[in-house]
């Protein structure tokens, strides 16, 4: 719909963070917390949250920097497929990374 512009794309960009980190926070609290009573691990929590509040980080960064359209790419069609890459992925990797520096 173009409407973040070179104006107002700081400002966007910003909510969306802003969003993505509250997001975050909040299921880190939560999902730390059953997995601490799941496991009596609290490094684990730690990392699960962790790795909640980075995944969520990057999918609003992601959401924000979509540039489909420079590609010719409708972003309504593909950007759900990019955006579910770019969580499986860094979600993936940032438990893996968190929980090898702190569980190992």
């Amino acid at each position: 719909m173009q409407q973040i512009t070179g104006v107002n794309a700081m400002r966007v960009l910003t909510k969306e963070l802003a969003v993505g980190l509250l997001n975050g926070l909040i299921w880190a609290v939560v999902v730390g917390t059953v997995a601490y009573f799941a496991y009596h691990t609290p490094m684990l929590g730690f990392v699960m949250g962790a790795a909640i509040v980075i995944n969520l980080l990057a999918a609003a960064l992601a959401g924000v920097l979509l540039l489909l359209r420079k590609f010719g790419v409708d972003p309504a069609l593909a950007g759900m497929v990019v955006l579910t890459t770019v969580t499986d992925v860094v979600g993936f990797f940032s438990f893996l990374w968190l929980a090898s520096l702190f569980l190992i």
